[in-house]
């Protein structure tokens, strides 16, 4: 009889336990289930808000990160001091592109007049540009200032070509004031092309970009075009082609973040006029002498970019007024490096007697 009791004892003590685990299964089940709907309202909440939100301030936040003027590099440097850069026959000089504007440019004059530059005021700079050498305005690319490396590389190279050369920061870089704007960097170079050409008599005046800077020289030749004015020839040196490059190749898609359905929320951001750039419909109405300088290797840029560049430029004009020179890729120049290939000053030497 005792084990019969026993038996029924177990058998009832299992169904006991039974019961209360499923009953904690369920309580586990409901919980999930809540905590899961708790997350579903949250994450609807932040899609009903940061989405509007982000559509608002996204724009602005890419078009600081376009120009990414706000890395000052090199750091903890005087810009009004070219000397502390070797270039010790230039001076510094703030000039006003439009009103609240300043810029921070640097005039460097021909290698063969160092000596008589030391110690000059801007008047003996400014009247040296009337000496009958060409000018060139040198307009750079995104991030850093006038003082990056390769910017004093480019001025050193074409100041012993005996050029005169102009480094401007556009306005909001360098130790210039104000917010860059693709108009407001067009107004820039528009200044300083007038200000050179009202102290350079007869003197050639070549714009010079490079990256960024081929956009905005694009840009100011149309501008000028319709004034009836012209830069005497144009250089163009890492170009790259926003109307046919996809999003993902563009030079300036490295900061863009790369989530899921991103690029339905925001397709580009010169979609909405803000970042344009449209050098080849630029390139269809200029009809300035130019010349393309592409390395093979140019990881920002891609080289079939400027070559459809080339190729709308020689039909606007002629092959006789468009050249394309590019640069073996196993020199490792990639993006800003031309200035330091032996052959350059040439390039550069026949493409002014050309002009």
């Amino acid at each position: 009889m005792m084990k019969r009791r026993v038996g029924r004892q177990n058998d009832s003590s299992s169904g006991i336990s039974e019961v209360r685990r499923t009953n904690r299964a369920k309580k586990k089940e409901a919980t999930l289930s809540q905590q899961w709907l708790k997350r579903g309202l949250l994450a609807l909440v932040a899609i009903f808000i940061l989405v509007p939100l982000s559509l608002t301030v996204l724009p602005e936040l890419i078009q600081h990160l376009v120009y990414t003027h706000r890395i000052r590099l090199p750091f903890f440097v005087d810009l009004s001091r070219p000397a502390d850069f070797s270039l010790n026959h230039t001076i510094n000089m703030y000039l006003p592109s439009e009103e609240g504007i300043s810029l921070g440019v640097w005039l460097t004059v021909p290698d063969s007049q160092w000596k008589e530059a030391q110690g000059k005021d801007l008047a003996w700079y400014e009247n040296t540009l009337r000496d009958g050498n060409p000018v060139f305005i040198y307009l750079h690319g995104n991030i850093k200032t006038r003082a990056a490396t390769h910017r004093v590389g480019v001025t050193k190279v074409l100041s012993a070509l005996g050029y005169h050369v102009l480094v401007p920061d556009y306005r909001g870089f360098g130790d210039s004031s104000g917010e860059p704007t693709e108009a407001g960097l067009t107004t820039d170079t528009l200044y300083l092309y007038n200000w050179v050409r009202a102290r350079s008599g007869k003197s050639l005046v070549v714009i010079w970009g490079h990256s960024l800077g081929t956009a905005v020289a694009t840009n100011s030749a149309v501008k000028l075009a319709e004034q009836g004015l012209s830069f005497d020839g144009v250089l163009l040196e890492g170009a790259f082609n926003t109307a046919r490059q996809t999003f993902s190749d563009h030079p300036f898609a490295w900061f863009y973040w790369k989530f899921p359905g991103i690029g339905y929320l925001f397709p580009e951001p010169w979609a909405q006029n803000k970042i344009v750039f449209p050098s080849e419909e630029n390139l269809k109405k200029m009809r300035n002498p130019i010349l393309f300088l592409h390395s093979e290797d140019d990881h920002l840029a891609p080289l079939h970019g400027v070559q459809e560049l080339y190729e709308v430029a020689v039909k606007a004009q002629n092959a006789e007024r468009v050249k394309l020179v590019s640069f073996d890729g196993s020199l490792g120049y990639l993006h800003n490096g031309l200035y330091r290939d032996t052959h350059l000053p040439d390039i550069l030497k026949k493409f002014v007697l050309s002009l």
